[in-house]
């Protein structure tokens, strides 16, 4: 896992003028586009799920796999991104996460069945995970400590643009249609729904190429020259600080090729103490329940009586929700600090959930249908839309910020490999669970999202340490 180095990111912001140029800029977009191809390729089974479990005759237990079966695949991407990109290079490992996609998409569309189904899902699942660690990788090497934290959350701004364009592309395939399940075009709906994968897979893997190969790793490779001429035309650092940079980059690679598994053990047994923050971080982000809203906001409000067509709207604009106050934190992480957000987030979350346990235990059964009577529906679609706000403006973009700089430089790479392969697993856990845990109570599920919620805010506020304006160096152990 590939992320900056305590020198190479500290020394680097001393060396530029604190302004972004606009090779920067183009790069770190670019970049980030590796977010988009991970929120499209997440939610494109939001519209879809509904229709596949019918297609494949799957009950709950088997629909919540054949869903979450991606994120396995995402953990094990996760996992070996670091030496893939140590080996290959950052480029050519997002052109590999580009190219599993486009698999995944083909495979996914013209299924014969659940089981080759799953195989197709795990597959493009490897190429999230990849995407899901390059990218911020990739952007931390490249960002002067002063901007790391804005630069860093563009994944999260990427992964929301990307769910929002999976969503808006599904209902729009399923309006024309008639429904998922409907044919088109002489196909089912929900089939073009995963071929429409191949559109950002391609458009990533094409822009992939163009950009440049990350200083760090060029160092690594010893092209000193191409490292030089990357750190000063993108990075912004000055002619006569090049070699200097240069040096700092070197100093610390051999240190960190002698990582390993227990280097983050404090005991036989046990992990360091900022190794579980790392942990519970990314169970946290995911135990609040996020990704319930993101994978079947479409059957949740559908299972509570609205229509598809509505449910789908509803989704699309939960997804436009979701990329505005994305874009918001953006624009607050370096400036209010990541635990005050998290704090903030949590807070708000556990509200949500709360009114969303409320509204479903006055759910009713209406001619064998669910149902939300009164004003509930309301209160339950405000509270969705409430937990997505507090999710977007704090859990979401600022766990990654921090995954990408709480770590000392002797073990950052090997961590976050850890942390974010947990962050895959909780996913999974939740997303496989959440079928069985709605079919038997919406309300006990929705107010077990917002225990953890109430428990991330008790976390943040005694075990977070403040990262923001310090630079890499500063937050060793």
């Amino acid at each position: 896992m590939s992320t900056p180095t305590a020198s190479q990111a500290g020394h680097l912001s001393h060396r530029n003028d604190g302004k972004i140029s606009k090779n920067l800029i183009g790069i770190v977009a670019t970049a980030a586009l590796g977010g988009v191809l991970f929120g499209f390729d997440s939610a494109i089974i939001n519209s879809a799920v509904d229709a596949v479990t019918a297609e494949f005759h799957m009950s709950s237990g088997l629909t919540g796999f054949s869903v979450s079966c991606a994120l396995l695949g995402a953990a094990l991407g996760a996992w070996i991104a670091g030496p893939l990109t140590d080996k290959y290079g950052r480029v050519r490992t997002m052109v590999v996460a580009a190219i599993l996609l486009s698999i995944s998409a083909i495979g996914s569309a013209f299924a014969l069945g659940i089981a080759d189904f799953i195989i197709w899902r795990f597959v493009g699942g490897i190429g999230i995970g990849l995407a899901s660690v390059i990218a911020p990788a990739y952007i931390a090497e490249v960002s002067p400590a002063q901007h790391r934290g804005s630069l860093g959350t563009l994944q999260q701004v990427a992964i929301m643009v990307g769910m929002f364009a999976a969503l808006l592309t599904g209902a729009c395939i399923a309006w024309s249609a008639g429904g998922a399940a409907a044919s088109f075009g002489g196909m089912k709906a929900w089939r073009w729904m995963f071929l429409s994968e191949i559109v950002a897979s391609v458009i990533y893997g094409i822009l992939a190429f163009r950009l440049p190969e990350s200083p760090r790793y060029l160092v690594i490779k010893g092209n000193l020259s191409e490292a030089g001429r990357i750190l000063q035309q993108y990075v912004g650092v000055a002619p006569t600080d090049v070699d200097s940079a240069i040096a700092d980059i070197r100093s610390t690679v051999a240190n960190e090729k002698r990582q390993s598994f227990s280097d983050l053990l404090g005991g036989r047994f046990y992990f360091r103490p900022l190794i579980w923050v790392g942990i519970l971080l990314s169970i946290f982000q995911q135990f609040c329940g996020i990704n319930v809203i993101f994978y079947y906001s479409t059957t949740l409000w559908s299972s509570v009586g609205f229509e598809e067509s509505d449910s789908l709207l509803i989704s699309v604009i939960t997804s436009i929700i979701n990329v505005i106050f994305t874009i918001i934190a953006l624009l607050l992480v370096d400036k209010v600090g990541r635990k005050r957000m998290l704090l903030t987030g949590s807070a708000v979350m556990t509200v949500s959930l709360v009114m969303m346990t409320v509204s479903f235990s006055q759910a009713i059964s209406v001619a064998g249908e669910v149902s939300l009577p009164g004003i509930w529906g309301t209160v339950a679609l405000a509270g969705g839309n409430l937990f997505a706000i507090g999710f977007d403006i704090s859990w979401g973009p600022v766990v990654w910020v921090l995954l990408g700089e709480i770590f000392p430089n002797r073990i950052r790479a090997i961590a976050m490999g850890v942390a974010v392969a947990v962050q895959w697993i909780a996913n999974f856990i939740v997303s496989t669970t959440f079928p069985v845990l709605a079919e038997a109570s919406l309300a006990f599920a929705y107010g077990l999202y917002a225990f953890f919620s109430a428990l991330s805010f008790i976390f943040v506020w005694k075990m977070l340490q403040e990262t923001n304006g310090k630079t890499l160096e500063e937050m060793e152990m």
